[in-house]
């Protein structure tokens, strides 16, 4: 295998991810940036391709355009147009997808036989368009998802607990957005229930924190892309190295038709299978909210 990624959208979050990759051991051998601005493109290949002396691990970088996604094993997309003032959620939902429509059919004409990872905002909306654009099977279509959501969540949880954020186990699920939700009833450290170490206004505060943490940073500086980009480059050397881990990637649920995010274990192949959780009756009626709000804006957009 090649194990040759292109990021679309030289944006923050695009180069947040490239700069990931290009400062740990990662499994990509060759990364291709692409972005509707060449030169931007250009200048951030030439800029991350100084790191490779110093860098732990040597990839092959370059900046491209769709024709180069034939080989790809996997092809993130960070690129959209931005809300501008006074223009709606639905407007800019409406502009994304004509994008996506062009972008993933001219990425398919190049013969494109891998792997989408969708970031772009709505993300759970976006990655649901971007496999009914692609004709691809649901399960080498993935979204970012609730991983940073949940991985937001595991280090708020270890703050308080005093442990390290690995030794948590807990997920945010449900859509990227305002309406997602924290899985209590499995969450838990070294096998001990989270319920049992803190209150439920404790849980209750620190899962309104993690839903709130992005508009905080974003008040602060305006936009997100550090953990974000970190989380892409785990779930990209997930997908190559075929670890089979289980992350909270926005996934197809074929019982809904919509793409959100829920534990799933993802490899080679993209989702090896959604992981059947047995929740709580309310916890379960949050989750059939969120997902009702993401397949709401599909419904708003089919036809697009």
């Amino acid at each position: 295998m090649a194990n040759k990624v292109m990021i679309v959208g030289t944006g923050n979050v695009g180069m947040s991810y490239g700069y990931a990759l290009v400062n740990q051991r990662t499994a990509v051998n060759e990364l291709v940036l692409v972005d509707i601005n060449r030169d931007d493109a250009e200048g951030e290949a030439m800029d991350l391709k100084d790191a490779l002396a110093v860098a732990p691990s040597f990839l092959k970088i370059s900046s491209g355009t769709y024709a180069d996604a034939g080989d790809c094993d996997i092809v993130v997309i960070t690129a959209g147009v931005p809300q501008k003032p006074g223009e709606s959620r639905m407007d800019l939902l409406k502009n994304n997808a004509g994008i996506f429509k062009d972008m993933v059919g001219q990425i398919m004409d190049a013969g494109f036989d891998g792997i989408f990872v969708v970031v772009s905002n709505p993300m759970d909306v976006m990655t649901y368009l971007t496999w009914r654009y692609s004709g691809l099977s649901a399960e080498r279509v993935i979204g970012s998802g609730t991983v940073l959501d949940s991985a937001r969540l595991r280090k708020r949880l270890a703050q308080r607990l005093h442990v390290h954020p690995k030794s948590v186990h807990a997920y945010q699920v449900g859509e990227h957005g305002d309406s997602e939700l924290a899985l209590w009833s499995i969450a838990n450290v070294g096998g001990q229930s989270i319920s049992e170490l803190l209150t439920e206004a404790e849980m209750t505060e620190i899962e309104e924190f993690v839903r709130t943490e992005a508009y905080a940073i974003i008040e602060k500086k305006g936009a997100t892309y550090y953990g974000i980009g970190t989380c892409l480059a785990m779930i990209t050397n997930c997908i190559l190295n075929d670890e089979n881990r289980v992350l909270s990637v926005s996934n197809y649920d074929d019982m809904s038709n919509s793409y959100n995010g829920f534990p799933a274990i993802v490899g080679r192949h993209g989702v090896v299978r959604r992981i059947g959780l047995r929740l709580t009756p309310n916890e379960q009626v949050k989750l059939n909210r969120s997902i009702g709000i993401i397949k709401d804006a599909i419904r708003d957009v089919e036809g697009v």
